[in-house]
């Protein structure tokens, strides 16, 4: 109450209109420039996944796209960093990013890498908001199957308040698919089958390859860095 502006799912309500939350999409603001065409496709991948959103997406994103075709030297320059930049900030600006509709179901894509969890709520594919975490060291060293658990756990709890109506989650791992009908083995399956009760849910599975949004959020943060193996002196 008596507040100048309202932080809302992603965006940030005032006087002067809906703008984009920063807080929300630091994620993709952040997003270092690829060192390798395996980092230009993870990039590219994501924000493909969104062209019908972005205004002019072929154009703005042709100088990236010529670096992936065969016998292409990987090189990065001012040309291809105004066109990285131009694609960060057409993936965090609206409309691209829009309000919630509570009477049409959510939907939230998850995925879990070694170091870290990404996902993406969404309503109709339309995008809403991203959260990339971190794990810990000790969550670092659970199985691929736990890890997806507490990407599940983690996304849940970090929306959890705008989920009440009906919720579709999409993960990229099979086995996650009969949680609420399995015999429970592991505290990470109490502990995800727990964060989802109270919630109208359904657990889809998607292809990890069709996967690309999450995926590519999970891996943000660690994105490869050039390394110096050795060196030789005359």
């Amino acid at each position: 109450f008596a507040q100048q502006e309202l932080k809302y799912f992603g965006h940030l309500i005032s006087a002067n209109g809906v703008a984009t939350d920063l807080d929300k999409v630091t994620i993709i603001q952040n997003w270092p420039p690829p060192v390798t065409v395996k980092g230009l496709r993870s990039f590219l991948g994501m924000a493909g996944y969104y062209t019908k959103f972005v205004r002019n997406f072929g154009l703005l994103s042709k100088p990236l796209t010529n670096l992936l075709k065969k016998g292409v030297l990987f090189l990065w320059t001012f040309e291809t960093q105004v066109a990285f930049d131009a694609l960060k900030q057409a993936l965090i600006s609206a409309p691209v990013l829009q309000l919630p509709n509570f009477s049409k179901p959510f939907c939230i894509e998850t995925d879990a890498s070694d170091k870290a969890v990404g996902a993406v709520l969404q309503q109709e594919g339309h995008p809403l908001a991203y959260v990339s975490k971190t794990l810990s060291p000790k969550s670092q060293g659970l199985s691929t199957y736990d890890k997806e658990c507490l990407a599940i756990m983690i996304v849940v709890d970090h929306w959890r308040p705008y989920l009440q109506h009906k919720l579709i989650l999409k993960t990229d791992h099979k086995s996650l698919l009969h949680l609420d009908d399995q015999r429970l083995t592991t505290p990470w399956q109490h502990k995800a089958l727990t964060k989802q009760m109270g919630l109208n849910f359904k657990i889809l599975y998607k292809k990890g390859s069709k996967n690309s949004v999450a995926n590519a959020l999970s891996r943000a943060t660690h994105q490869e860095s050039s390394k110096l193996a050795a060196t030789s002196v005359l």
